[in-house]
């Protein structure tokens, strides 16, 4: 008969932020485990809260699957010895499968017969294997982690107590000086232990003192108390994903309430006041019907609805005191002028070997006027990038800021508009920091695009000509969220940049200002490695198949938005009939053109027959048409051409010994080869 399976780690109050993670790992690890072990389960139910990672296996097998292996062992001409005996290679093989030699038999393989053992190995009971979640525990990794007394174990907190139940048969195991039983801990102030007698009665003997164990339940309840408050108070409370994510791992039994503010407190910048309750409190503000935000804000208790006054005056007081001193800090702010704020950063080291935030700004602006002028932008447009990439990081130097540093940009721009910057100015100020995640929010304007990418571009190649380069997990900088970021801002404003080029000129920037502690030339490869990787990323997220963005990486990482194209055109195209032969006819032409890269101009009048003139002409064509053509465009020329080039190769003999009709027509398949590999590396392409 099948039984459940409860394992409850009970720790210190974790981190929320990798409550949610944690618990996701530990059932990963087990139903790998399971798996592994061969063992039947019909689903696992995770729990969780700030002291406990739990979850419940259902219908687990009280023994393992048999199973019937097979080994093979020596060759049949070894397995006997002179006098016709088992020889020792024999007995020690059947010795390590754990049976008799006269077990042994022998099977053909690959025209030679071996030593054959085929046995059938009982499955052991799932009550012996289950201390081995001893090892699933200590082998949990965590962002953060901690030493306690005298254990050795590392862990997201300390180790308390563990439920280790199958069935009602506790197994037995040890963790950190922790020995595995049935009882569990209720809520800290409002509950008891509490013994589990089976895995069923779990998440309702905790409920009994005081703990939603299903975080998930727990989650549904904290946004129905919500809801309820904002219909009876006729307020609107902006749904906030990630807040109350936080909040339910902060709180086992929970329990909204609301408290107020002073009316004064709203002639603060409206991020302010936010970031204040979301960030450092974690309430929700309060917004009216027409999104103006309120003096009140709703916060969710760790207990029941006793003494709720008194909670709802004590987080009034704290929130009080932190509205108290952002008034005070912005009202500093505001008698600074943003060239004193400027002339502050000189005295702020952005890097060590790097320099002040002056001087990195200096750089920006070099790198930035590079990339304005590959896009043609006019002097007018470049006032405001001198002007920008003068002050843009002005409002680290301020109070608010430096209280509340996610609002670094935001405070930036406002202080900008105040002091009568202009819309552009203000605006990229706060755009530059765009992205701040893998998939956040991109700048809107050109200015704050241009920006953006400037500054996470110098970022990276600086850090590179110091030989800082992210290895395996490690990236302390973030650059490759600064790689990421300059992809998707150069693919969402279609901005062909010869981003290859770009690299480049940035390297010799950077070098002369002196960072040289590797060569040039090393810089720019691993600044094109680097750039290829995170474009890979991008495709992968496409759907796109690998060989398909091996070929259109494969070259320098160029135009972002045609070689995304490029990528999506030829992965949605491999099923076409055209696909295949045209494929492998572009293959042909660039497999041979890339050993003759020096060649002349093609000379028409050394042709010798007309498939050559209509490869020339075919080719002339898409010289002409090529640059105002869309890349499904030219894939279709592409294709339209194949029939051209296999007439071509059919009667023409491309390696003559007539050494001049040999070199032209090698110049032509070089000039063809030139705007296929712009498209993508054809070879790469697996077509069989």
């Amino acid at each position: 008969m099948n039984k459940d399976f409860l394992l409850e780690i009970g720790l210190e109050e974790m981190p929320a932020k990798y409550i949610t993670a944690s618990a996701k790992q530990l059932k990963e690890r087990a139903t790998e485990w399971f798996k592994e072990k061969k063992i039947a389960v019909s689903d696992i139910e995770t729990y969780s809260s700030p002291r406990r990672l739990t979850i419940l296996a259902k219908d687990v097998a009280i023994k393992q699957e048999d199973q019937i292996e097979e080994a093979k062992g020596p060759a049949k001409k070894i397995a006997f010895d002179e006098k016709g005996d088992w020889s020792k290679a024999a007995q020690g093989f059947a010795r390590s499968q754990g049976v008799a030699p006269e077990d042994l038999s022998f099977q053909e393989i690959k025209g030679t017969e071996y030593i054959y053992i085929k046995k059938e190995v009982k499955g052991l009971e799932t009550s012996i294997l289950l201390p081995e979640f001893k090892k699933i525990i200590t082998d949990m990794t965590f962002p953060v982690s901690m030493h306690w007394s005298d254990c050795d174990l590392r862990y997201i907190r300390p180790i308390k107590w563990l439920i280790a139940l199958f069935g009602t048969e506790v197994i037995p195991f040890e963790v950190a000086g922790v020995k595995t039983g049935n009882e569990t801990r209720g809520h800290r102030f409002l509950g008891q232990n509490a013994t589990i007698h089976s895995p069923a009665d779990y998440e309702k003997a905790l409920l009994e003192q005081f703990v939603v164990a299903d975080a998930d339940a727990r989650k549904e309840a904290i946004r129905e108390q919500i809801a309820e408050i904002e219909t009876i108070q006729k307020w609107n409370i902006p749904a906030d994903a990630d807040l109350l994510e936080e909040v339910n791992n902060l709180v086992e039994y929970p329990t909204a309430l609301f408290g107020d503010f002073e009316e004064a407190y709203l002639e603060l910048p409206e991020e302010v006041l936010i970031t204040t309750m979301k960030e450092h409190q974690r309430y929700f503000p309060v917004f009216d019907q027409e999104n103006r935000l309120l003096p009140h804000f709703i916060t969710v208790r760790n207990g029941n609805h006793e003494h709720l006054d008194m909670v709802q005056k004590g987080n009034e007081k704290v929130l009080r005191a932190r509205l108290s001193d952002a008034d005070f800090f912005y009202q500093e702010d505001l008698k600074m002028t943003i060239d004193e704020a400027v002339h502050k950063l000189k005295n702020i080291v952005f890097h060590e070997k790097l320099g002040s935030l002056t001087e990195k700004m200096k750089r920006v602006q070099k790198v930035a006027l590079l990339i304005a002028d590959y896009l043609s932008w006019d002097e007018e447009q470049k006032k405001d990038i001198y002007r920008v990439t003068d002050i843009y990081k002005f409002d680290l130097v301020t109070n608010i800021v430096g209280e509340f540093p996610e609002l670094q940009g935001i405070m930036g721009e406002k202080y900008a508009r105040l002091q009568g910057e202009n819309e552009a100015v203000a605006t990229a100020i706060r755009e530059h920091y765009m992205p701040i995640s893998a998939e956040g929010e991109l700048p809107k304007s050109d200015l704050g695009s241009l920006l953006a990418i400037s500054d996470k571009l110098e970022t990276l190649i600086s850090f590179f000509c110091i030989n800082i380069i992210p290895t395996g997990s490690a990236d302390p900088f973030s650059l490759r969220r600064s790689a990421f970021g300059v992809m998707r801002i150069i693919q969402a404003n279609e901005w062909n940049l010869p981003l290859a080029e770009v690299l480049a000129e940035i390297v010799g920037i950077e070098r002369k200002e002196g960072f040289s502690e590797l060569p040039s030339e090393e810089v720019y490869q691993v600044a094109q490695n680097f750039m290829k990787n995170r474009l890979r990323v991008i495709l992968r997220g496409h759907d796109v198949r690998q060989d398909i963005i091996e070929a259109v990486v494969g070259g320098d990482p160029n135009r972002i938005p045609q070689i995304i194209d490029s990528a999506k055109v030829l992965n949605e195209s491999t099923n076409d009939d055209w696909f295949r032969p045209t494929i492998e006819a572009l293959t042909r032409v660039t497999n041979i053109a890339k050993k003759y890269e020096d060649h002349e101009a093609v000379d028409p009048s050394l042709f010798e027959n007309d498939y050559e003139k209509e490869l020339f002409d075919s080719v002339q064509e898409l010289k002409r048409d090529y640059p105002n053509m869309t890349i499904v465009e030219r894939l279709k020329r592409f294709a339209k051409i194949r029939p051209i080039i296999d007439n071509y190769f059919e009667n023409t003999l491309v390696m003559s010994e007539n050494e001049a009709l040999k070199a032209n027509r090698l110049a032509l398949l070089v000039e063809l080869s030139t705007f296929i590999r712009e498209f993508a590396q054809m070879d790469e392409i697996q077509v069989k």
